[in-house]
């Protein structure tokens, strides 16, 4: 698989999947919560909208290193992302992600309460797993009965470094 092909698998994912575990380290140890994805392929980013009264902000300012993991369950694909992340107030960057949905959590974009993070990707790595539950459950099963290991196909890990 070339170098863009990988790439273009990678954003595939992230656009497909949507919301993601964003982890961030803070005194407590590690902490992950799910956001929704806003990806910039051109810019090599994904943006967020998230609360700025969460912990995430003093976590971010102080260790700017943030995991991003999304799981495509259909596909079996695991996709771990580690991005360099910033967040701030920008009013015309969260008009120009806003989505109706966001509502439930502010009044606008111009809500007060809205934060944009900025994630640069880093390096990511991608697991592609079996294809087909079915086999999985199938292989399984016969390995118990056999004693043997499941064949559950292709398993791939990708390495891409964003830098």
């Amino acid at each position: 698989m070339t170098d863009n092909n990988r790439l273009d698998r990678l954003w595939g994912v992230i656009e497909r999947v949507g919301v993601c575990m964003l982890t961030t380290r803070g005194a407590e140890g590690l902490r992950a919560r799910p956001l929704e994805a806003r990806p910039d392929r051109a810019g090599g980013v994904i943006w967020f909208l998230t609360d700025l009264r969460s912990t995430k902000g003093d976590e971010i300012a102080a260790e700017h290193d943030v995991g991003l993991v999304f799981i495509d369950a259909d596909e079996k694909v695991y996709l771990s992302i580690t991005a360099r992340g910033y967040l701030g107030q920008d009013r015309v960057k969260a008009a120009a992600i806003w989505k109706t949905s966001d509502k439930m959590w502010w009044k606008g974009p111009d809500d007060p309460n809205v934060g944009v993070l900025r994630a640069t990707l880093l390096t990511a790595e991608m697991w592609d797993g079996p294809a087909s539950r079915a086999v999985a459950v199938f292989e399984f099963v016969k390995s118990q009965l056999t004693g043997g290991k499941p064949k559950l196909g292709e398993n791939r890990k990708t390495t891409i470094d964003m830098r």
